[in-house]
């Protein structure tokens, strides 16, 4: 039993190791905005992804021609969003060379298709840590990419977005707890200003994260609509053949 106790200690410690290691308490996760309902959000984030990410990331389970479930027609589809194909039935594929991908950011960038459900973790959704990730971003000169994340601490990622953010500096606070000096993330000082004022830009990520949330699981609205219908039916025939049951046995002693 001592052993055992003593394995299990040594466990959460290395655990908790990692995830400090890992920068994984370095900032709380916002809350993203849920509005995978909203066909303007997520027209506006199908855009942004097709500009800004699919460079790099591919959306290798998502075609074009299911954007139609968001309200756009194959037109408009065509005409504004097909830059790595000319087939409107075609996956979402990445534009960038694997080999010069991997060369300039050490890795090859995953796949985007399912990100949102895969990102979940003691911080808050999949969709929170997307909505935190794509906004930390902060200058730093000492990384290849020129560029640092608070929520994944030297992530290989450059900052896509930064025309429109602009630069940011992190403030830090040093706090001594137990003998040992911490920096305490306090908030953002806008060292160069973007295209976007803080509001526009959160609204745009907003938007951004919405759309990989639906990306995920087209089909999720509309599952949720069937189950909430199927409930109200299961719970009216339960209530029939409650009723039914009383009557066929009143007369059986």
């Amino acid at each position: 039993m001592k052993k055992l106790i003593l394995t299990l200690i040594a466990a959460v410690g290395l655990v908790a190791g990692a995830a400090h290691a890992s920068g994984g308490d370095t900032i709380a996760w916002d809350k993203a905005p849920n509005k995978t309902n909203d066909l303007a959000s997520l027209q506006n984030g199908a855009k942004v992804f097709v500009n800004y990410c699919l460079s790099c990331h591919s959306a290798a389970f998502m075609r074009f021609n299911r954007l139609r479930d968001i309200g756009l027609t194959e037109q408009q589809i065509k005409d504004n969003l097909l830059f790595t194909t000319d087939k409107v039935g075609e996956t979402m594929k990445a534009s960038i060379d694997p080999k010069q991908a991997k060369e300039w950011f050490g890795a090859n960038p995953p796949d985007l298709t399912v990100i949102a459900r895969s990102r979940a973790g003691h911080g808050g959704t999949g969709a929170d840590y997307l909505y935190t990730f794509l906004r930390t971003f902060y200058r730093d000169e000492t990384k290849a990419t020129g560029w640092n994340n608070l929520a994944f601490p030297s992530v290989g990622m450059p900052h896509v977005l930064w025309e429109m953010q602009g630069d940011r500096r992190p403030v830090f606070e040093e706090h001594e707890s137990h003998g040992h000096k911490t920096q305490v993330f306090k908030g953002w000082e806008q060292v160069k200003p973007g295209t976007m004022t803080p509001l526009q830009f959160d609204q745009t990520v907003g938007d951004l994260v919405n759309y990989l949330q639906w990306m995920g699981e087209p089909a999720q609205n509309t599952r949720v609509r069937v189950g909430v219908w199927v409930l109200i039916f299961l719970g009216v025939f339960t209530v029939i053949a409650w009723r039914l049951n009383a009557a066929f046995w009143k007369d059986v002693k």
